[in-house]
């Protein structure tokens, strides 16, 4: 039986007083963090309990029970639900005033180091976005809706339990799987399937009224499917840069290079199926030129987050949005566009690197220091390497250098986490979510901010400390999908279909001068 340990007494960490500094934005918008600083006798009794490793979580528990201080009578358990609404509502407020600065406006400085809580509950917003591309995919090769997503649009966040999330997803993208990335592609094995051709990769989706009324703004947010468990696709890549104007992507410096496989992924099309018939380019810009119509009175935001290969997708179309000028309304004003990038790979030369940097796209990338995929490509030319080096070196097609600001994460520091030489574990999105919520800046110890379930690092892999008593990979879905039919046979059940393209797409393709 797996036990949810966001129900124990081990995880509540919001309730006490945390041990780093007052971040910049709590101070410049006045929030409650007067204790910041003061350490607690339950804080040293919880590390003391956590690093006895023998100990069962109940054992773990009743530990709690016997050392919490009585004088903590605000801190109870029947408190702590009330504590978390409080918080959360500070962090709304927070965020509707420092919107820009978490967007990246100043390049996040004085927000890493130590940790901004509001950045953080952002990040991890974001990235459970990310998750949901994944939690969302039909990867069951004996499903005949392998390939695609498992939910409508319209009751995507209702399906996944994550109604709260305040956005309500626009449309849907779709790629072509004739690219030679085959372990990033997922095919069934029925003879007769959804689309021989196509697959789901995420989805533009637009904060609704009441939650652009906290967060300060209209968020059109685009989330990328990354890889599913296995990072065999790092090998599909060609390793190779080309032009990113050879693939229509517009630029005026034909040394701005990304990696072909990447380029082909997000600008190629299949005109025999009709949920690829557009590229995932055309898709993306066509909706997202549609939704900047729709709200041009109001205050906006683009953000784009993936994970994995999605994360390097999100860097591309970050740029193509930028580069195009699509963020740039009617009357002048232009969008601010952001990427938070999870474990992604390197995408591009130095010179995509600076172009980025020239058009004012802001990218925040979130990495743990032991994970293969963020080193890759280009293993010896790269941004570490001396910079006279990578000047002889510019002009090689496996030349590469990471774009934006990088938050570094360690596995290692988390108290909850094995070690393990597996490298799917140190890439695992929800592991990097846990590191997220953990982490408080260089050199400070690691304690959760908001008490999110540790058990969620299991749900695709087999990370956390057996003590736990959480099983490995314990997300299913019920019967595989099986149900009972009227005459008690069990098949698969049917879903509706799912939604290609909108009817005025083409329309908007035309004003932007891509036309069909």
């Amino acid at each position: 039986m797996a036990i949810s340990l966001s129900n124990t007494r081990v995880l509540p960490f919001t309730t006490q007083p945390r041990p780093y500094p007052v971040p910049f934005l709590a101070k410049k918008f006045q929030l409650e963090v007067s204790n910041l600083a003061t350490k607690t006798p339950t804080t040293t009794i919880l590390c003391k309990v956590l690093s006895n490793t023998s100990h069962s979580l109940s054992n773990i528990i009743t530990e709690l029970e016997k050392q919490t201080p009585h004088q903590d009578e605000d801190v109870q358990p029947e408190n702590i639900t009330t504590q978390i609404d409080d918080d959360e509502h500070q962090r709304q407020v927070g965020v509707a005033d420092a919107w820009r600065e978490i967007h990246g406006q100043d390049d996040w400085v004085g927000l890493l180091d130590p940790m901004d809580p509001l950045l953080r509950s952002e990040l991890i917003r974001y990235g459970e976005m990310a998750q949901t591309c994944y939690d969302a995919f039909d990867f069951d090769p004996f499903s005949k809706y392998c390939g695609s997503c498992r939910f409508m649009r319209r009751d995507f966040f209702d399906c996944l339990g994550m109604s709260h999330i305040g956005y309500d997803i626009s449309r849907y993208l779709f790629a072509t799987s004739n690219i030679n990335l085959p372990n990033f592609f997922k095919k069934s094995r029925w003879p007769k399937v959804w689309s021989k051709n196509a697959n789901w990769i995420g989805f533009v989706a637009v904060s609704n009224d009441e939650t652009s009324k906290r967060l300060g703004r209209r968020d059109i947010s685009i989330a990328w499917r990354g890889t599913v468990t296995r990072l065999e696709w790092i090998a599909d890549l060609m390793d190779f840069l080309k032009p990113i104007s050879s693939n229509k992507v517009p630029c005026p410096d034909s040394t701005v290079k990304v990696e072909s496989g990447f380029l082909d992924l997000y600008t190629d099309k299949d005109e025999s199926c009709k949920f690829c018939k557009y590229s995932a380019r055309e898709q993306i810009l066509s909706e997202v030129k549609r939704l900047l119509d729709m709200y041009a009175n109001e205050e906006i935001s683009i953000t784009i987050t993936g994970h994995s290969l999605g994360g390097a997708l999100a860097i591309l179309s970050g740029y193509d949005i930028v580069e195009t000028g699509l963020n740039v309304l009617k009357d002048g004003r232009a969008v601010p566009v952001c990427v938070f990038s999870y474990a992604g790979p390197r995408v591009g030369n130095v010179r995509f690197k600076e172009r980025l940097e020239t058009l004012g796209l802001k990218v925040l990338r979130v990495v743990n220091v032991n994970d293969m995929v963020p080193k890759s490509p280009g293993l010896f030319f790269n941004e570490q390497v001396p910079s006279m080096l990578m000047k002889i070196a510019e002009g090689l097609p496996w030349s590469y250098s990471h774009v934006g600001v990088e938050l570094a994460l360690d596995h290692k520091n988390s108290p909850f986490l094995k070690q393990t030489s597996d490298p799917t574990c140190a890439h695992n999105l929800e592991a990097h979510l846990h590191l997220l919520d953990g982490y408080h800046g260089k050199g400070h110890r690691f304690v959760l901010a908001s008490g999110r379930d540790p058990a969620l690092v299991n749900k695709a892999a087999d990370f956390l400390k057996d003590h736990y008593l959480v099983p490995p990979y314990w997300r299913q879905d019920e019967n595989k999908g099986m149900v009972r039919n009227k005459d008690g046979r069990w098949v698969q059940l049917e879903r509706p279909k799912l939604d290609d393209h909108p009817p005025d797409m083409h329309h908007h393709l035309k004003q932007l001068g891509l036309t069909h």
